[in-house]
């Protein structure tokens, strides 16, 4: 291996850390750690309020106690919670297909540069060998 090669490689080599330092930072913009830790209590939140409301409406149908709150907005609340909860996951996945697009045009891209590439190799080693 000649040190031009050497030095042909160290750069590829450091085009792909680049890259994969981009990936790294656009993945952790879209849900890294901090994002899952989020998510996690943004869960917890949800299910805690339904079951506020669960227990509340127990306690007024069942036992009895008498609630500040109209009968049916717990119902209410509840379906306004889950909806909200619908919409946010939706927005979540869409954030994770758009990013998942963004990676096969990309690799699309290379490869396109990669073909064109062997294409010229290609013609010049045919080229070469005719001439001959």
């Amino acid at each position: 291996m000649t040190p031009t090669d050497t030095a042909v490689l160290q750069e590829e080599l450091e085009q792909f850390r680049e890259e994969k330092e981009k990936i790294r930072a656009l993945v952790g913009q879209i849900g890294g750690i901090a994002s899952s830790r989020r998510d996690r209590v943004l869960n917890v939140t949800f299910l805690a309020a339904i079951a506020f409301l669960l227990l509340a409406d127990i306690f007024r149908h069942f036992l009895g106690v008498d609630m500040p709150l109209p009968p049916l907005f717990s119902i209410e609340l509840g379906v306004l919670l889950v909806s909200v909860k619908i919409i946010w996951m939706i927005h979540k996945q869409a954030r994770v297909e758009h990013f998942q697009f963004w990676i096969l045009n990309s690799i699309e891209f290379r490869l396109n540069e990669i073909t064109k590439s062997v294409r010229r190799l290609e013609d010049m080693a045919s080229g070469d060998s005719s001439g001959n």
